[in-house]
């Protein structure tokens, strides 16, 4: 079993940075990939990010690529995304999963957390 909660969200104006954290629960943490999605007012979750249980490969949205990064520290239980150069579209709330495989479908990941939220002013 896997809790996950994340913090570090909150309102930033356009071209601002944010860095996200996801704490993790369980001794197995650094067997999950870790993923981050997103769930804009009105929209669907969409992936944002992932990375391996090693971190030796990571995936990107189109979307994030180049602003966004996705890393993890498998000795404090934690995986992190830093966001930068933030525009009005990033506006949504961040939820990270953990998962056996890195993939972009959030059904293939086995938990999830409460989500935080980005605010990205104009």
């Amino acid at each position: 079993q896997v809790q996950l909660v994340e913090s570090g969200g909150g309102l930033v104006q356009a071209g601002g940075s944010l860095r996200l954290s996801c704490a993790a629960s369980g001794r197995t943490f650094s067997r999950y990939s870790m993923g981050w999605f997103r769930q804009a007012p009105g929209k669907e979750r969409e992936f944002v990010a992932a990375l391996t249980w090693s971190g030796g490969s990571t995936y990107y949205a189109d979307s994030v690529k180049g602003r966004f990064t996705i890393s993890r520290d498998n000795a404090k239980n934690a995986v992190y995304l830093q966001m930068n150069s933030l525009k009005p579209e990033d506006t949504a709330v961040y939820y990270c999963a953990a998962g056996m495989v890195a993939t972009l479908k959030e059904a293939h990941y086995d938990y999830s957390g409460q989500g935080t939220q980005v605010t990205v002013s104009s």
